[in-house]
This record gives structure tokens, sequence and C-alpha cells, in this order.
């Protein structure tokens, strides 16, 4: 009887999840394990033989001072983008929550530039920064937008923190608004009754209820943030002199444009492994500042 009831069970997992899960490995585990593999190898992604390095990909990551320093920027893109991010998307759900006329309207307005793809949205943001913001530059008498931005290493990066922001942030705003609208009322009216109102009812109340919002969107900017490519193509390409060539981008040039693809999939491992520790960090350290309500 007991080994029928497993059957059964297998039987529907099998009917309802078997085609996901067979899906699931054939896009993700195997490839995965598969690319892992080949990290021990130094096959240049066009020959039918490889052979056995042991570790020497890794030595050559850690060794690798072009790769270093663009992990290090993007380090730093993705810490700035994060933060701005949130903090627009945050104060979006906070004004759009509080009962503004049109405010339905503003959401969908906001969120729609989620909705277009890396390449399309680079390629429409390098014409703004290219004509549009040096032609306002030079009508109004604004020196820093007469150049591009585009044009300037030291600019040129927060080209690209910009335009993360104006994508990802109507995206999170609607987490946010799931928060803020998921937050009993009565807690809300006892803050009231107690004297908490504007600003120190968003710190004291309303923020501690909030951080499971928090830790969502904190994990999905970081994930998105430390992966760009697409964005990184078609805004800069890298430019200028390699000043914004995000580590996603090194990776992809070392494995296929450099023939590579032992060292350049040893450097998608590593970048894997610190996504995964400091988005996983981020996580833990949120989760002990919930508050139950």
């Amino acid at each position: 009887m007991r080994e029928s009831s497993l059957v059964k069970r297998g039987g529907y997992f099998l009917a309802f999840s078997g085609l996901s899960l067979f899906a699931f490995l054939c896009v993700l585990v195997i490839p995965f394990l598969y690319g892992f593999f080949l990290t021990f190898t130094d096959w240049n992604a066009i020959s039918d033989t490889f052979s056995f390095v042991g570790l020497q990909n890794y030595r050559t990551v850690f060794t690798d001072k072009e790769f270093l320093r663009q992990f290090l920027v993007t380090l730093r893109y993705v810490a700035i983008s994060a933060i701005l991010c949130n903090v627009v998307a945050f104060t979006l759900a906070y004004l759009l929550t509080s009962g503004i006329r049109g405010q339905n309207l503003l959401r969908g307005g906001f969120f729609v530039p989620n909705l277009i793809g890396g390449i399309i949205l680079g390629y429409i943001w390098k014409f703004m920064f290219a004509n549009v913001f040096t032609q306002i530059g030079k009508a109004w008498g604004i020196d820093w937008l007469k150049t591009s931005f585009l044009t300037n290493p030291d600019r040129a990066i927060w080209a690209m923190i910009i335009v993360t922001v104006w994508q990802y942030a109507g995206y999170l705003m609607m987490i946010y608004i799931a928060g803020f609208v998921g937050i009993p009322k009565d807690v809300q009216e006892a803050a009231d009754i107690d004297g908490a109102h504007g600003f120190r009812k968003l710190f004291r109340v309303t923020i501690p209820l909030m951080i499971p919002s928090f830790n969502i969107c904190m994990f999905i900017t970081l994930s998105r943030t430390f992966m760009t490519y697409d964005l990184n193509l078609s805004l800069t390409n890298g430019a200028p002199y390699g000043s914004t060539q995000l580590a996603a981008m090194h990776v992809y040039q070392k494995a296929f444009m450099s023939k590579q693809f032992g060292v350049g999939q040893a450097e998608a491992i590593v970048l894997f492994v610190v996504v995964a520790l400091i988005s996983v960090t981020q996580v833990l350290l949120n989760k002990k500042r919930e508050v139950e309500v």
C-alpha cells in the first residue's frame, strides 16, 4: 500500500513538474556543470580536443590585472546602482501610495522602461547622451553637458548608472508598492494615535515593516547589475579606453574573442561565487532585521 502511494505521488510529480524539471536541468544545471568542468581544461571553443590543466585557469584569473581592474569597476557600478535604484524606487512607491491624483497611470509609466530590452535601451540613451543632452548644454550654457558623458572616462560609468536606475527603478517600485499596501492599517492607525506623523512615522514604523521588500529588491538589483552585459555592449562597449568595461563583458571577450574558453569560464565561476556570496549575505543580514506584526 505504501509502495503504491509513493509510485502514485511520483507519477503526479512527473505529470505536473516533470517538464519544468527537465527544462531546468537542460538549461541551467547541466550547462553549469559542464562549464565548471571546462574550467579545468585548455579548450579554445573551436577544437574538438582539449587537455586538462588543473587549477591553471584559476591562477590565471587571479593574476589577470585587467580582469581585477574591471572587477573593481563592476563593484563600483553595482554598489552605486543598487543604492540609487532602491532609493528612487522606494521614493516613487511612497509617493504613489499616498493617494495623489493619477497614481495608477504614473505607476504604469514608471514601469515601462523595464519592458525595454537592454540593447535597445542602450542605443536610445546613447543617442540621448551624444545628441540631446549636448544640445541642451550648448543652448543653455551648461558646460558639463556640452560634451557627451560617453566620451569622458570619469563620467561614462555614470551614464551607465543613470540608465540602469532609469530601467530598474520602476520594476522595484512595484515591489515596494506591494510592501506599502501590505502594511496592516491597524498598525498605521496606532502610530497616528501615538503621534507619529510624517518622517517620524516613515522611519520608525513604515521602513522597519518594509524590510522584506528591501530584501527582495536588493537581491534583484545586485544579481542583475553584476551580470550586466547587453546595456554595457550597446551603450559604451567598454569605451572610452576600457573605463566602462564590466566583468561580464570581459568574460565574454576572454572566452569567445580571445578563444580562451577555459579561462573565461573560470572567470565566470569566480564572478558567480562572488555574486552568490554577496547576495546571500545581504539576505541573511536583512532577515535578522525583519519585524513581525
